[in-house]
């Protein structure tokens, strides 16, 4: 019986991934293999990755306010209780390696596991690593990535490109493209734009198209499929009501991403880790607008590792609101450049990502054998 701890959280960036590999481990190893998530109290994970069928243990961890708080004195106490948890969770699950995916809670669990002689694996899904991983990587046995170049932050003899590992299946070849119109109420005489700006939203993206509705007569030159994010949900349907505007479909939340990506022809997007993979995957234009509230500001890292490659183009996010949707508009009508950005992003994709990281941690696990 192999016995994997697979961690991270915080948001769905580091969740996902872990649960893709999750799931792959079962496919590969069947009843052969246990699994044990380990995740931070509090965070989403903890109700996320029950949901899904998998067991969870959480650490009292935290992570470090940029503002003066009083959390961030109490920080070092979290983090030393935390590893105390997980040494005890190591060794009371028995685990054979450890997988790290990012998030509060993946740096206790390997930090711990590496003092406890357990084989540990770091899987980056940004171009650009954080210091919490560039440390931890000193003594992983190897790091999964997918970004080139990353031999700036990490050992190049241990660095594996697996890609970033997702749920669902998105593919360039989808053949559902009418079918995907007709469920947003669209044809195919307009161009379609997609924004979407994650599941809480953005406000920078929702004030971009508020903005833009403004300078319209009532009738949209393009097709927009509109996500808001819970949290500007109401605000913005109130916007809306107040400006109604056709050829516009508005939305809390996308439940079928594969329509949405099938009937854009224009992706506006912010560029988390995920996000950038799943935009290769399906090969679609893209026009990044970064968010600069994120550490080591790694989305605008992200968008330039497509953008220098003429895979994707980027909008400044103080900038966004002013022209992201002009030139999105305007690149919906470019048929030479969006053949151009699809070909380009469509050669960054990695279709068996979670394949590869359990080939990585299969062979980890004879090599200890």
């Amino acid at each position: 019986m192999k016995r994997i701890i697979l961690s991270g959280g915080g948001t769905g960036g580091h969740i996902y991934p872990a649960v893709s590999v999750a799931e792959a481990l079962k496919r590969k190893y069947g009843e052969d293999v246990e699994i044990l998530f380990v995740g931070a109290e509090g965070k989403m994970e903890m109700e996320k990755v029950p949901a899904l069928g998998y067991r969870i243990e959480g650490l009292p961890v935290a992570g470090l306010q940029r503002r003066l708080a009083l959390s961030n004195l109490l920080l070092p106490f979290k983090i030393a209780k935390s590893i105390r948890r997980a040494k005890r969770i190591i060794r009371e699950f028995k685990a054979d390696i450890v997988v790290g995916f990012g998030g509060y809670a993946s740096a206790p669990i390997l930090w711990a596991a590496q003092r406890l002689n357990i084989t540990t694996v770091i899987q980056e899904q940004n171009s650009y690593a954080g210091l919490t991983n560039k440390l931890l990587s000193k003594r992983a046995e190897r790091i999964c990535v997918a970004y080139d170049n990353m031999e700036r932050f990490f050992p190049k003899e241990r660095i594996i490109m697996t890609g970033n590992p997702l749920r669902g299946r998105f593919s360039a070849t989808s053949d559902n493209h009418a079918e995907a119109l007709a469920y947003y109420g669209f044809n195919d005489s307009l161009p379609v734009v997609l924004v979407v700006g994650g599941s809480l939203g953005t406000r920078t993206l929702n004030e971009m198209m508020k903005a833009w509705i403004k300078s319209l007569d009532g009738v949209a030159p393009v097709q927009v499929i509109w996500q808001t994010g819970k949290f500007y949900e109401k605000e913005m349907q109130e916007f809306l009501a107040a400006h109604p505007t056709k050829n516009i479909w508005q939305g809390a939340f996308i439940e079928r991403m594969d329509y949405a990506y099938s009937a854009a022809n224009v992706v506006l997007s912010r560029s988390g880790a995920c996000t950038v993979s799943e935009l290769c995957l399906v090969a679609k234009p893209t026009i990044f607008v970064p968010s600069p509230n994120v550490a080591e500001d790694h989305q605008t890292k992200n968008a330039m590792a497509l953008v220098e490659k003429g895979a994707a183009e980027i909008v400044r996010d103080n900038e966004a609101v002013e022209r992201g949707m002009q030139e999105a508009v305007t690149l919906a009508m470019d048929k030479e450049r969006l053949e151009r950005l699809s070909a380009n992003i469509a050669k960054l994709a990695i279709v068996d990502s979670a394949e590869r990281v359990v080939e990585v941690i299969d062979n980890l696990l004879s090599k200890r054998a």
